[in-house]
């Protein structure tokens, strides 16, 4: 492992998509953008369960309790130790990430502006 400090925006994607697994684990995350950025990369991802990141990588990335160190490395090796399992994270991730666009979340904002006007 090697901790990085800051990274600038432009290699971010470069690290992302060089990754064998993104880490995400979390006790209180927003969206997860990371994460969804992760699976849009073709990176693997392992993050917490009873997160909004649940809701959008379900079936997709691997899950673990909040603040389970234990099963969260376990859930780290069992991708870093299986190649497979890790491809088809990778193409699973990029096909759910694809499902997220700018335009459908402007369209279900819009949405929801209108129920609640009417």
């Amino acid at each position: 492992m090697v901790k990085l400090g800051h990274v600038p925006t432009a290699d971010l994607v470069a690290l992302r998509a060089g990754a064998a697994v993104c880490a995400m684990p979390s006790r209180a995350e927003g969206f997860g953008l990371p994460v969804l950025e992760a699976m849009a990369a073709g990176t693997p991802v392992v993050t917490t369960s009873g997160t909004p990141m649940e809701e959008f990588a379900h079936g997709v990335a691997r899950f673990v309790p909040v603040g389970d160190a234990d099963s969260l490395a376990d859930a780290l090796g069992d991708v870093l130790d299986d190649p497979d399992l890790a491809q088809r994270m990778a193409a699973a991730g990029i096909e759910r990430a694809a499902e997220f666009t700018w335009s459908r979340t402007a369209r279900r904002v819009i949405d929801v502006y209108r129920r609640v006007l009417q």
